[in-house]
């Protein structure tokens, strides 16, 4: 906070308002490769960036790994050519207490990691012999520090603790891939066994193969599949900034249903030791939950300072940084539950598809919510049966379309990469296409 305070002092001298921002992390990763112990890394980075208010301009430099000191020079400089100042820094803020750090992170040793890693690959090998094993278990810590001219100031740390596998199966032309992952801000809540069943229930189901042919058919889409398919244009529609650009297909909807009734999916930063939690974001706007769908009627979109003051409206605390200046982003997307079990949406198909993971689903028109891609994971489900992996298949629709009448939302949900919590979505008349028919 020292060299932060002797940035900002610097600033003010030549600025309206200026703000500073730090980051640092350190991060251990034990790595397996085809089911052998291929490294261990430790990486740390650090940076600090300031943004000033000059002349009525915005000006943004950042220096990592040290060398503050041009920082206020480059941040002047930029200001020429930097957009209008049309917002404020927020002032002091009284922010809540969030848990996303556990003090027993650094009493992980690298040994147990190593172990985590080997245990992962044991059990998935006892169920598939041939099975070739990518592990990573990682742990590590970050820190954030925030001060402005305005008297905002903050800080917090964070831990963080991961453990993934994508595992190939080759038997002759044959190709299955499979994969999960789990992650959390307390490395006691990381768990083999769960883990290690989700990949195994895949592997079991994939055991069969089967065929579909090219029609409209129902499809869940498990937890994974939401995440795979559905995320990205979701993320993209409810950004401030593409509904300030008129590029959101949601930017007159506020306040209108949308989706089907029993879909409420809400952004939340407040989340105890989750990854993508915070007490504030990247610009000191206080974290929060805040509900986007309500029952199928869009109530909110997410903004950071400068997106929210040219909408005319507030931040929603969602403005973060990747290297460059903040803009909108999620903390941690949250899909509510339904009264629908799984097993009772695979039982109610008579043809239909499962769909678990798909290649290339960003490639379609995502800021007009259509999805389309290459099956890599998915099953057939004949007569409320799940009867065998489909190969060959493909899929393609539109989120808005697909969502706007729901066939069912599971009731048990998961955490999809650390950032989306989701039930299976049950949806009616998706394209599916396969090759040769």
């Amino acid at each position: 906070m020292k060299d932060l305070r002797k940035v900002l002092h610097s600033a003010q001298k030549v600025a309206e308002q200026a703000e500073v921002f730090s980051a640092s992390a350190r991060a251990t990763t034990i790595q397996f490769e085809a089911n052998e112990l291929k490294q261990v890394q430790t990486k740390e980075s650090s940076s600090i960036a300031l943004r000033i208010f000059r002349e009525g301009k915005v000006g943004f430099a950042v220096a990592t790994g040290g060398g503050w000191e041009a920082l206020v020079d480059m941040a002047v400089e930029t200001s020429q050519f930097g957009g209008p100042a049309n917002f404020e820094f927020p002032s002091s803020q009284n922010y809540s207490k969030v848990r996303i750090y556990d003090p027993k992170i650094k009493e992980v040793p690298m040994e147990k990691m190593v172990v985590m890693g080997k245990e992962l690959i044991a059990r998935i090998k006892g169920h598939t012999l041939e099975i070739l094993c990518d592990v990573q278990v990682t742990k590590g810590t970050s820190s954030v520090s925030l001060v402005n001219s305005q008297g905002g100031e903050g800080g917090y740390e964070k831990s963080f603790f991961g453990l993934g596998l994508e595992g190939i199966l080759v038997r002759d032309t044959d190709i299955l891939w499979v994969e999960d992952s789990a992650s959390s801000c307390r490395p006691d809540l990381i768990g083999i066994d769960d883990l290690a069943n989700r990949v195994i229930w895949q592997l079991e189901m994939a055991k069969k193969k089967a065929a579909v042919c090219s029609k409209l058919l129902p499809v869940i889409f498990t937890p994974h599949g939401v995440a795979s398919v559905l995320l990205s244009p979701l993320v993209l529609a409810f950004n401030g900034k593409t509904v300030l650009e008129g590029a959101s297909p949601l930017k007159d909807k506020l306040g209108k249903q949308v989706f089907d009734k029993r879909l409420s999916l809400w952004d939340d930063a407040t989340v105890a030791y989750g990854v993508g939690s915070y007490p504030f974001d990247d610009e000191g706007v206080p974290s929060l939950r805040l509900p986007l769908v309500a029952n199928g009627v869009v109530t909110n979109f997410l903004y950071d300072l400068q997106t929210a003051a040219l909408a005319g409206t507030h931040s929603t605390g969602n403005g973060r940084r990747g290297g460059g200046s903040p803009s909108p982003a999620i903390s941690s997307l949250i899909v509510e539950k339904g009264g629908i079990s799984f097993q009772a949406m695979v039982e109610d198909m008579k043809e239909g598809l499962i769909v678990e993971e798909v290649i290339g689903a960003e490639q379609g028109n995502l800021l007009g919510g259509d999805f389309g891609g290459n099956v890599l994971l998915g099953y057939k489900v004949e007569n409320g049966e799940i009867v065998g992996r489909v190969k060959d298949t493909m899929i393609a629709g539109n989120v808005y379309q697909v969502s706007r009448e729901l066939l069912g939302v599971g009731q048990e949900t998961r955490w999809v990469g650390g950032i989306l919590q989701t039930p299976p979505l049950y949806c009616s008349g998706v394209s599916v296409t396969t090759r040769g028919s």
